[in-house]
């Protein structure tokens, strides 16, 4: 039976040596094209299938924050600039649609089959206001990045306001942060902070009061507030007068301005060392 086989093998092998040349160029050329006919149906059939109006997105599904956009508002806002369908769609490009919405912070997308997406929102979060040098004021998110929205939807009435170089609304935050509950203690609520582009800080409060704090990292400003905190209080005690400005940038003691009493940084120590007395 083997040798019966491979006689057969043997007789077809002679068979394809005896047949011309352009014969089996012929037949190799048509096994070739029959394989790209038959990938060219497959290809137009799979393009035929992904264009198919079922596979289009027909819903949207969004969770996460909503508090300040309505569902239909997002949609109205990222739909025009969503293209494609299932297997089409830039989910890139559909993430940057959603978080052009504004308030949106971040937005995640994927798609659900056939013919749906799922959009989960993160938005921004007011910290403060961030004052801009051409007027048209910004806000801060808790995680100190700047973003635009209409300040006119700010709920909060006590945020302050910040300013600084370009890249450092993070740090101006941080800053605030540490430095208002330290002058809160003197019951001075502060409303602005301001850092200049040589990195000097200037603050402000709701009073009207006003203290230059000068240079230095976070820690050296804290510090520097702990001591003027310290020893203010017994000078205000003493003269009766409320705070119109102090000057911290001096390296013992500081330069202090009550309602109608200006003194020095020595005047200032001494009062609160006789104060203390």
């Amino acid at each position: 039976m083997v040798r019966r086989a491979n006689l057969v093998n043997s007789a077809a092998q002679d068979d394809a040596r005896e047949r011309p040349l352009d014969v089996r160029l012929l037949n190799i050329t048509a096994s070739v094209l029959f394989v790209v006919a038959g990938l060219i149906v497959v290809v137009g059939l799979v393009t035929w299938l992904v264009r198919q109006p079922v596979f289009s997105v027909h819903s949207i599904r969004v969770e996460g924050d909503v508090t300040r956009n309505s569902v239909s508002t997002i949609r109205a806002n990222a739909l025009p600039q969503i293209t494609g369908n299932y297997f089409t769609l830039d989910l890139r490009q559909a993430q940057r649609a959603f978080q052009g919405v504004p308030w949106v912070r971040q937005a995640v997308v994927r798609r659900v089959w056939p013919n749906r997406l799922d959009v989960a929102l993160e938005e921004h979060r007011a910290a403060a206001l961030w004052s801009m040098d051409e007027g048209s004021d910004q806000l801060v998110n808790t995680f100190g990045e700047v973003f635009q929205a209409n300040v006119g939807d700010v709920e909060e009435d006590a945020l302050p306001t910040l300013q600084g170089p370009e890249g450092s609304a993070a740090v101006v935050l941080a800053t605030y942060h540490r430095l208002s509950p330290v002058f809160k203690r003197l019951e001075l609520n502060m409303d602005t902070l301001s850092l200049s582009g040589r990195g000097s800080w200037h603050a402000g409060f709701d009073s009207g009061a006003e203290i230059e704090l000068g240079r230095g990292s976070e820690v050296e400003l804290v510090a520097r507030a702990e001591r003027f905190i310290g020893t203010v209080s017994q000078v205000i005690a003493r003269y009766q007068r409320p705070l119109v400005s102090a000057d911290l940038r001096h390296n013992e003691g500081y330069a202090l301005r009550l309602k109608g009493i200006t003194t020095t940084s020595q005047a200032a120590a001494a009062g609160a060392a006789a104060a203390r007395n």
